[in-house]
Formats: C-alpha cells, structure tokens, sequence
C-alpha cells in the first residue's frame, strides 16, 4: 500500500490514457471515494447550521467551476456569470410553476435553457478579448438584471419567484438534510465531468486557446468556436448551480444577483487557482466561509470590549464585504496562483502523496 502511493521520480507512463487519468495513484482513488462515503454520512452527525455551509458551497462550487472553466481554461474573463447564476435560478422555477415541470428536471432544463443564453452572448463575445471582453460580458450582467426586473412572466418582476422544493418518487426533499444529497449528487457529477474535461480534445484545445491563441489558430484550432463554446459550457454550470440556488431558497428575487456576486465568483477561482478544479473547490470553500469567520471575529471582539458595541452590530456586514476585498487583493498579490498552489507544494515538501490534487 505505501509503495503504490508513492509518485518515483522520472517518466513512467507509457500511454495516453495513463498521462491522462484523474488521479495519480489508486489510493489517490481511494481518498476521493472515502471523501465522497464520509458527505453522504455526514446528515447523520452535522446540524442545520454545518450542512447549510455544505449546501452553499457546494452549488456556488458548481457556478465557480462554470467560471474556472471559461477563465482558467480558454483565458476568456467574464463579469457577468451572476446574472447567468440567476438566470438559471428563474428558469428552474419557471419551468416548474407555469408548465408543471418536475423540479428535477426543470433543474437541468434550467441550465439548457442557460447554455442556449450563453452561446448568443458569446457570440459576439467570442471575437473580443482583453478588456474589451470584459466589458462586453460587464454589460451582460446589466442587460440580465434588467430583464429580471422587467419579465414578470419569467421572473415576477420586482416580486420575485416562488420555487418548489424538489420532489423525488413522492418525497419531497425539503430542508437542509433533504437537499444537500441533491446538492451533493450534483457535486459529484458536475465535478467528475470538469475533471475529465481537459482529458478530451476540447479541453485540450481550450487550454490552447489560453496558453498562446495565435500558436493555437496556426495548429488548425477555431479559435470563435471555442470561445463561444466555453461561454456554453461555463453558462451550463452557472445555470445549474442557480437552480440549486433557488429552490434551497424556496425563493429567486432579482436583487440577489448583482454585480458583487460575479465578483465574488472571480474571487472564488482567483483564490483557490486558475485552471484548477480542486482548486474552484477550495476558492469556494475559502469565500463561503470567510463571512462566517468574520463574524465570529465580531463576536469575541465584542466579549473583549465589553460596554457598548452597537457600532460593530451595525458594520458586520461592511466587514464581511471588506474581508472578501482584502482576501482577493491579498492573494493576487502574495498567491497568484491560489490555494491550489500552496497545497501542491506542501504536498510535495511533506511526501503527501496519497492525497489528491
């Protein structure tokens, strides 16, 4: 066993497909299921309160990734992915009020319907790069949260929309320890389908397209088709992860999906690793918890002063988004490369090879 673990130093692998599996070692294998084993555990021991931070991290997991996935991989920056986060979010619930779509389908249906959204942005998108891409996709967030407001067919308008809780063969999976094995199901397949993307010839070719596009034009790559392609892609997942989003809400209101939340997404895969997927994971991780570390911090603050504290009560939430500001200048200045990074070369200094990436 702890042979099999070890990574020899050199060259070994012999074929593609050994080149290319996701993880490096069978008990790299091994940790992942047990990891999976331990989630699906984890209702019988965790309160309300823990599994919450679960659910959250993980469908803003699933949109971060959508993000990674356009950003990390094609090199192709986006400011607008909460307004296609929300799209799906009212899409879902459409679906399933005014055409009596179960919610387990309207959910992957929502994120169709959001692809399709993001393939006619990225169109013109797809010819555009640096910062005039960055405004055109800054507009898109704008464009979409006017339509929120506007539809009240799609959206209810400033009223907002109900959305169901998910129903399965006659059980209706409410609360959070009904919804997280949703969430969790999700996770898992939205995840093992990011990994094994760049394992194919269009992940390949994404990486291409971000590593240097004219190198990549000259190899015979269609360099609009991929862009556009990777808007799809990023708008599939950011559309199921708003699904998610609003029926564990029960609730979708327009002004849940503003400019900040895109760029808390941006902050997501800036801090866990461009182009990593366990990174996204731990970007997430890190700016879901951060709040709540934050407040925290308020708490034993106010113990330790004592008297009056109002005005700490009443800058908690300034704190909380100036904590999010700092995280991202702080890594984009001392961790460019994230999380990720840091973890890889600890894993390497400490010999943890048995754990994955």
């Amino acid at each position: 066993m702890i042979s099999s673990s070890l990574i020899p130093c050199g060259q070994f692998k012999t074929s593609y497909a050994k080149d290319t599996t996701i993880f490096d070692t069978p008990v790299m294998r091994a940790w992942a299921v047990l990891s999976v084993l331990f989630l699906i555990a984890a209702p019988s021991f965790l309160n309300n309160y823990h599994l919450s931070i679960l659910i959250q991290i993980g469908f803003m997991g699933i949109a971060a990734l959508g993000l990674n996935i356009l950003v990390g991989y094609t090199g192709q920056i986006s400011l607008g992915h909460a307004g296609f986060f929300g799209f799906g979010a009212f899409a879902s619930a459409w679906l399933n009020n005014s055409f009596g779509v179960p919610v387990v389908l309207a959910m992957p249906l929502a994120a169709v319907m959001t692809t399709v959204l993001g393939l006619l942005f990225g169109i013109p998108a797809g010819r555009l790069k640096g910062l005039y891409l960055a405004i055109a996709t800054f507009a898109s967030q704008f464009i979409l949260e006017d339509f929120f407001a506007r539809a009240d067919w799609f959206s209810g308008g400033s009223s907002g929309a109900a959305a169901a809780p998910v129903n399965l063969f006659g059980y209706e999976l409410s609360g959070d320890k009904g919804f997280f094995y949703v969430v969790l199901f999700w996770v898992v397949v939205m995840f093992l389908i990011g990994s094994n993307l760049l394992r194919t010839r269009d992940g390949r070719a994404f990486i291409a397209v971000r590593d240097h596009y004219l190198s990549a034009e000259v190899m015979g790559i269609n360099l609009t088709k991929y862009r556009i392609l990777s808007f799809g892609l990023s708008s599939f997942y950011a559309g199921l992860g708003g699904a998610l989003y609003g029926h564990y809400l029960g609730f979708v209101s327009a002004e849940g999906f503003t400019i900040l939340m895109s760029i808390e997404f941006l902050g997501m895969i800036i801090i866990g690793g461009l182009g990593s997927v366990a990174g996204t994971l731990m970007g997430t991780t890190f700016m879901v918890l951060l709040p709540e570390v934050m407040e925290g911090g308020v708490s034993i603050a106010k113990s330790l002063i004592g008297g009056d504290v109002s005005w700490l009560n009443e800058g908690l939430a300034y704190i909380k988004q100036a904590s999010i500001g700092l995280a991202i200048i702080l890594f984009l200045i001392f961790e460019p490369d994230g999380l990720i990074h840091r973890w890889r070369l600890g894993r390497s200094y400490w010999k943890l090879y048995p754990f994955s990436y």
